[in-house]
């Protein structure tokens, strides 16, 4: 079968030297997990967008990453989460923004697109959605972690301070997000985020945004970013691809390199995943580090933090 899926943890990954051996490892393991929820999907024949919807979940529920469960925290330090997701064969789609209370708000962006006429929806009309759809809800506690709180903690008291911003990447932004191409050769993105740490309340990003963070079109690609939001929607990261592989003939490959360089010229730290109707997933980053994994052509399991080769083992 034609099947395959990348995913992505996140563009903002603390600085090498910080990363122990046992932080890597779980970092790996996570995203292990998540691939394999949607690898078995799409193993027993399932769609496209059942295997990203299913992958985002555990990537949600797991405090490692900067969505769902592991969001980072507002300048008044509140939650507001924003997903979306969109299916390639008729280009469906739905998104959620600044959210907080349903456990996973990629569920959510699917019940907006798939049980109401609009595609994005905000707060409360988000909220009233999920529970429409049954979808379950959390305390703002449960999406508070201790190390978020800190990270919020330390940016205002460099803010406070005037002090210069020597952020890591992992302080500066995080997503996570999932593309797949299922046996009918059809393609599907999602992706989930908290934002930025220490963001206005109320800032939307690119995650939520169809064309910027978020974006599927079976006859070209799927695509999930990761990185500075505002650069990312002012330049339509994701549907830029699409239109250099529509327009100007370029390779998946092609058009996803040139994409994130561009962005780099512009201040747009982050990267990416795609996948197109044949061949394996791409996922170029222009930071320290993207975490991020795929399972391709050969059914092995590929998993990654920085510029390393991947760790590979079976599904």
């Amino acid at each position: 079968m034609n099947i395959a899926i990348a995913i992505h943890g996140g563009a903002g990954t603390f600085r090498h030297e910080d990363m122990s051996e046992n932080m890597a490892k779980s970092y790996h393991e996570g995203l292990r997990k998540a691939l394999r929820a949607g690898w078995v999907l799409l193993q027993a024949g399932g769609s496209a967008l059942d295997a990203v919807t299913a992958t985002v979940c555990v990537l949600e529920d797991d405090p490692l990453f900067n969505a769902g469960r592991g969001s980072v925290l507002t300048d008044i330090g509140t939650t507001e989460m924003d997903a979306a997701i969109m299916a390639g064969e008729h280009r469906q789609a739905g998104a959620v923004a600044g959210i907080c209370g349903p456990r996973n708000p990629i569920r959510v962006a699917r019940s907006v697109m798939e049980t109401t006429p609009h595609l994005l929806l905000m707060g409360e009309g988000a909220h009233k959605v999920a529970r429409n759809a049954g979808h379950p809800f959390e305390s703002a506690e449960y999406f508070e972690t201790p190390s978020r709180r800190a990270a919020l903690q330390r940016e205002l008291a460099r803010r406070a301070a005037n002090a210069p911003d020597h952020r890591s990447d992992a302080d500066r932004h995080g997503t996570v997000g999932a593309v797949a191409r299922d046996a009918a050769n059809h393609l599907a993105a999602a992706t989930s985020t908290g934002g930025i740490t220490a963001k206005a309340a109320g800032r939307v990003g690119d995650t939520p945004i169809i064309g910027a963070g978020t974006f599927a079109d079976d006859i070209t690609c799927a695509v999930s970013c990761t990185g500075t939001g505002e650069v990312f929607i002012r330049y339509t990261a994701a549907a830029e691809i699409a239109a250099r592989m529509r327009y100007k003939d370029e390779s998946l490959e092609q058009a996803a390199e040139k994409v994130v360089a561009e962005l780099a010229r512009h201040g747009g730290d982050g990267g990416l995943i795609a996948i197109a109707s044949s061949g394996n997933p791409t996922m170029p980053f222009n930071t320290s580090g993207m975490y991020r994994g795929m399972i391709g052509e050969d059914g092995k399991l590929h998993t990654a933090i920085y510029s390393e080769p991947f760790e590979t083992t079976d599904p």
